[in-house]
């Protein structure tokens, strides 16, 4: 029931289909009939906080109204689910930091290039990219200097709090006490990072099948997008598995989460078996001309537009 005693709106089959085709086409989430009803009671909470009485009016306000970017990133924000902790999937972090970086270092130091840039795709409240740097630095990597740590995801909320920086026990769930204690400090209930780690990340808001501005990013060494395309439908999970390709240099490396593989995606990769995991690699080893992995120019854009969506 509504507030005023009148019935919610219910989501027919031809509703549900715009919404899925609008959502795969806009940023590339998929979702199945298995998901109509979460999509269903989410919906109906921003219809009302809108004071929209049918979907199909919400359906239209995304399509053709000015502000339509803003509600969408908005919705988004709702349909998504942004469940990580610190530290999740260790192994696979113990092979970027005591495997895949000492390679990378290694043609760095032959041919004079600059720190080793990671981009962290889909970082949702930034426990991975924060975790890459608390490895670095328990390993004695120096952050900016031996690598530098770029995060993204389209979900302008979850990049709210990893910008903040202040997390709850949860997210400590594979996090031992010691580190925690040497990161962290405790406030209110709240874990807030310390800046010596939060300094070492950039974060912007970026939408994976969005090229226009994926462009502004420069060339990388490795791409973790872990537990993320598993949202996507075959044709977008090719699109950004392509993306991921351009941005890498050749000899790059491609981490994805565990239930997720290119199998019947792409044979661009190869798929390498390091002591700690098993990840993709971009065949090649010579870099091409190295350029500055985020533009000055386009980090000062992005923030911007970041800014002016707040």
């Amino acid at each position: 029931m509504k507030p005023d005693g009148g019935l919610e709106p219910t989501l027919t089959d031809a509703e549900f289909r715009m919404f899925c085709e609008f959502f795969r086409d806009h940023c590339g989430l998929s979702f199945g009939i298995d998901s109509r009803f979460l999509l269903e009671r989410r919906l109906s909470r921003r219809l009302a906080e809108l004071g929209l009485g049918t979907f199909a009016a919400y359906h239209y306000l995304l399509r053709n109204d000015t502000s339509a970017d803003r509600e969408l990133f908005h919705i988004v924000d709702e349909i998504t689910t942004n469940e990580t902790y610190f530290f999740r999937e260790r192994h696979q972090l113990r092979a970027l930091i005591e495997e895949i970086l000492p390679d990378l270092a290694e043609r760095r130091r032959r041919d004079g290039g600059g720190p080793i840039a990671i981009w962290s795709a889909g970082c949702s409240s930034g426990e991975e990219p924060y975790s890459i740097v608390m490895l670095a630095l328990e390993a004695g990597l120096l952050p900016d200097c031996d690598l530098r740590v770029y995060a993204s995801d389209i979900s302008r909320k979850v990049l709210q709090k990893a910008r903040r920086g202040e997390y709850r026990p949860a997210s400590f769930r594979e996090t031992e006490p010691s580190v925690q204690k040497k990161y962290f400090e405790e406030r209110d209930g709240l874990w807030r990072i310390s800046d010596d780690v939060k300094r070492h990340v950039v974060f912007s808001q970026l939408n994976l099948i969005d090229r226009g501005r994926i462009s502004l990013l420069g060339t990388m060494d490795v791409v973790l997008c872990r537990n993320v395309i598993i949202y996507f439908g075959p044709d977008t999970k090719a699109q950004v598995i392509r993306t991921f390709e351009e941005k890498l240099r050749p000899g790059g490396y491609l981490l994805l989460g565990h239930s997720e593989s290119l199998i019947n995606i792409t044979n661009a990769f190869e798929l390498r078996h390091l002591r700690h995991d098993l990840v993709y690699r971009r065949p090649g080893g010579r870099d091409e001309e190295r350029d500055d992995p985020w533009h000055e120019a386009a980090a000062a854009a992005i923030a911007r537009a970041d800014e002016d969506s707040r």
